[in-house]
């Protein structure tokens, strides 16, 4: 499939458009609905060329236009539909189609596939690549954005959110027993495996070992398991390097267990040491860190938002998302890292996790000021372009466990968080005001 751009000053009007059929009053009530402003203002900044890379660069049957693919996910999240309810909108809603600029097509490009496996091509290109296509997506047109609402970027609000993993909490036993398993399944249909370990590829086998236990019998349990990982370790020698399966047996064992010199494995104690927040959590999850904050147990990410706030609403300027071991104070020096010195003096208003002396020093040299204090909540924000940041990146269940996650979570935060009172807005405007005379003679 090859890459062609959707120009919109290259597409033709039908005769048959349905536009062109509506009565005045039909069009009167469309000019005042969401999708004249999709279909003005958001649509034609949608950048197609990053996207190119996704396709061959070979002539082959054209790609469905990327535009109109991340506009529909665009409008997927602002009006809370499924892939399915949103295909469904797109053939038999005009609004739809006039958002998207698809009108004129003879049948609508999108089917129920179609966005799955463009958000899969995205997943596998960041996976491979490292680079997010969403997210230049997302900064670009929130910057598009923010300055046909006029809203002032000098003042901006960051706060991080935990993003929970959707894993189960597992004990020592079952981490170590579900590595176990799993490796043999796989190599159960491969290679084959003795005789005494395929118990592990039966399906009664793990309510077996993990639910019907009584304590006493924990650690003889963690000993057999451990014992089976070894053997399995050593019957796979080179053959499954590329196998995950293997390197997360291999992972569990470093992290959980001790290797005797005989060869076999015991389980690690407190005093071995060796054990942070960054160990395996479960399997399903690979990179899901632990982390305790606020008296609460959290397992997963942590995702840090960049609000641009003003008298005119506000809209999410950029985002990160790491493992919940990645700190607040970490979160400020990458962005300050990242960041032009400003032209005017800004201001940046944090909770206390962020502040710190080299961070302010940091900040200085951007001719930004840190304020740690909360802006207070007035009306729920009414702007209907916060665009949910990454939550157009995910919600498929073919898409990485990572993304979903993410696109949840910020979405909810991103949903109910306020804009600031007229209250609030006098009390951050003073704060402004502090930092340019702060930063005058910088």
């Amino acid at each position: 499939m090859s890459f062609v751009p959707n120009r919109l000053e290259e597409q033709q009007l039908s005769l048959f458009d349905p536009l062109t059929t509506m009565t005045e009053r039909e069009k009167k009530f469309l000019d005042r609905s969401w999708a004249r402003y999709f279909a003005e203002f958001i649509f034609p900044k949608i950048d197609e060329i990053p996207y190119a890379v996704l396709y061959s660069d070979k002539d082959s049957r054209p790609n469905t236009p990327v535009n109109v693919q991340i506009g529909a996910l665009l409008i997927k999240e602002l009006t809370n539909l499924s892939d399915d309810e949103l295909l469904e909108s797109l053939m038999f809603d005009i609004r739809f189609q006039y958002a998207l600029h698809t009108t004129s097509f003879a049948e609508q490009p999108l089917s129920d596939r179609t966005l799955s496996r463009f958000r899969a091509r995205c997943a596998a290109y960041e996976t491979e690549h490292g680079v997010d296509l969403f997210h230049g997506t997302i900064t670009s047109l929130s910057s598009e954005m923010a300055e046909l609402m006029r809203i002032d970027s000098s003042l901006k609000r960051m706060d991080s959110l935990m993003v929970a993993s959707n894993i189960k909490r597992m004990g020592r036993l079952e981490l170590l027993y579900t590595c176990v398993a799993n490796l043999a399944k796989e190599m159960a249909k491969t290679h084959g495996i003795p005789e005494h370990l395929r118990h592990y590829t039966e399906a009664d086998d793990r309510n077996r070992v993990i639910y019907h236990n009584h304590s006493e019998e924990t650690s003889a349990k963690i000993d057999t398991v451990l014992k089976d990982a070894a053997t399995l370790k050593e019957l796979c020698g080179s053959d499954y390097d590329d196998s995950s399966s293997y390197q997360l047996l291999l992972r569990v064992l470093k992290e959980q267990a001790v290797q005797k010199e005989d060869g076999t494995y015991r389980l690690r104690t407190k005093e071995d040491g060796g054990m942070d927040a960054s160990i395996l959590q479960n399997p399903a999850d690979p990179d899901a860190t632990y982390r305790e904050k606020a008296g609460r147990q959290h397992r997963g990410y942590v995702a840090n938002v960049i609000e641009a706030s003003g008298r005119n609403g506000s809209i999410i300027e950029d985002y990160q998302y790491e493992q919940n071991v990645h700190s607040d104070s970490q979160f400020l020096k990458e962005t300050l890292d990242g960041m032009e010195k400003q032209a005017e003096a800004a201001t940046i208003v944090t909770d206390g996790a962020y502040s710190g002396v080299q961070n302010e020093e940091m900040a200085a040299e951007k001719m930004c000021a840190l304020s740690p204090r909360t802006l207070q909540a007035g009306k729920p924000r009414t702007s209907w372009l916060i665009l949910n940041s990454a939550r157009m990146a995910a919600m498929s269940s073919d898409a990485p466990a990572g993304m979903n996650r993410k696109a949840a979570a910020i979405t909810r935060r991103l949903a109910s968080a306020p804009f600031p009172s007229k209250r609030a807005s006098a009390r951050t405007a003073h704060i402004k005001n502090n930092a340019i005379l702060k930063y005058s003679n910088v």
